[in-house]
């Protein structure tokens, strides 16, 4: 009667071993990356043919879309970025100097970040994705924060109930 739940109790332990799928951000597959996909513009059919620019290799064409500017746009921005009159925002932003591999730096903070902290993430009982064992610590409640800034009387965007 006793190996019953001993057994109940071995295949929920394992089952917490099971595998951790979209969570785990480590690429295990070699297959092709859907996310580097990008949607053209629809073909359009010029007034007049002659007035096409010729071909030039390596160059863009009327179908490109560009996905920055697209963004900046959705945001409430303008299409066009980086021209003067975004030379207040670019001075503004560098203010404190501009560090050429601050790239570099941070994605060897972050390596080191995961080391340190993963080194024991495989042994667990239940099942937590990857990403959120790592970075627990980093992590900001946005309902709560929402909370926080409407009881201190700013306005707050609304947001779906949790």
């Amino acid at each position: 009667m006793r190996l019953i739940p001993a057994l109940i109790l071995i295949v929920l332990a394992l089952a917490g071993c099971s595998n951790q799928g979209l969570r785990d951000l480590r690429n295990s597959s070699s297959g092709p990356d859907e996310f580097i996909v990008e949607p053209k513009a629809r073909l359009q059919t010029p007034t007049s043919y002659a007035s096409l620019p010729s071909p030039t290799p390596g160059q863009g064409n009327l179908a490109d879309t560009d996905p920055l500017a697209d963004a900046a746009q959705a945001l409430g921005g303008r299409k066009q970025s980086g021209g003067a009159a975004d030379g207040a925002l670019i001075a503004a932003t560098g203010r404190f100097g501009v560090d050429p591999e601050i790239r570099t730096l941070l994605a060897d903070a972050d390596a080191d970040f995961r080391r340190r902290k993963g080194r024991f993430t495989q042994y667990r009982i239940t099942s937590v994705g990857l990403y959120e064992r790592l970075y627990k610590s980093q992590s900001l409640d946005a309902y709560a924060e929402a909370r926080r800034w409407q009881r201190a009387g700013i306005a707050v965007p609304s947001f779906p109930p949790q």
